[in-house]
């Protein structure tokens, strides 16, 4: 590959941003081979055939890369939650296939694309601004969802919502945060039905 001869305008218009969606697709490409640890920026420059500082015009750092990678592979599970929860038609019902969805991606990505998993694992532990929105996009599930029940009856009104949402959100992170799913891998599947069905058995009216 021929190595890019920067812009002498520092704007970032069309081009920059084809640039650097080629560099984040190599380096996804990459970094699932060898891991996002073990690989330097250097590797990354070597690999694509740009400069190390080309590739710094573009990105601050490794971290900056791998940031957006974790943020389009959260924002892939987020999809496929609001694609299952969508067309169900209960709270009760949206709430399950939330909490299974969530598992099912993230398990998906474990055991399918592990050393970009291995990614999503750094990120949780810092955590990345992307693993922070991640999380506030699963509240704010949540809370709709306990909003939608409480206006069709299906769950109680007396406890402040974001009591309910916060208590619901520990009780389903060991299953859906990248860091702690990979050490409850084993009884997930058996594990979150049985706390679905807790937690709605604690929003009944």
């Amino acid at each position: 590959m021929n190595k890019p001869m920067p812009s002498a305008s520092p704007s970032r218009g069309p081009s920059d941003h084809e640039v650097r969606a080629q560099i984040v697709e190599a380096a996804t490409e990459y970094f699932s081979r060898y891991g996002y640890e073990k690989t330097t920026v250097s590797d990354l420059a070597k690999e694509i055939g740009f400069s190390k500082a080309y590739i710094y015009k573009f990105f601050d750092s490794k971290q900056a890369i791998g940031e957006v990678i974790c943020a389009n592979r959260l924002a892939a599970m987020i999809a496929a939650v609001s694609e299952n929860v969508d067309d169900a038609h209960s709270a009760t019902e949206k709430f399950r296939r939330m909490f299974k969805t969530l598992l099912a991606s993230g398990s998906q990505l474990f055991f399918q694309d592990r050393k970009l998993y291995d990614i999503a694992a750094v990120a949780a532990a810092s955590p990345w601004p992307s693993v922070k929105g991640y999380e506030e996009q699963i509240q704010r599930l949540i809370a709709d969802i306990l909003r939608l029940g409480r206006e069709t009856g299906e769950f109680e009104r007396k406890t402040p919502l974001d009591e309910a949402v916060n208590a619901i959100f520990l009780v389903m992170k060991p299953y859906f945060n990248p860091l702690l799913l990979q050490y409850n891998l084993d009884a997930a599947d058996e594990a979150t039905v049985q706390l679905a069905s807790l937690v709605l058995r604690s929003l009944a009216p």
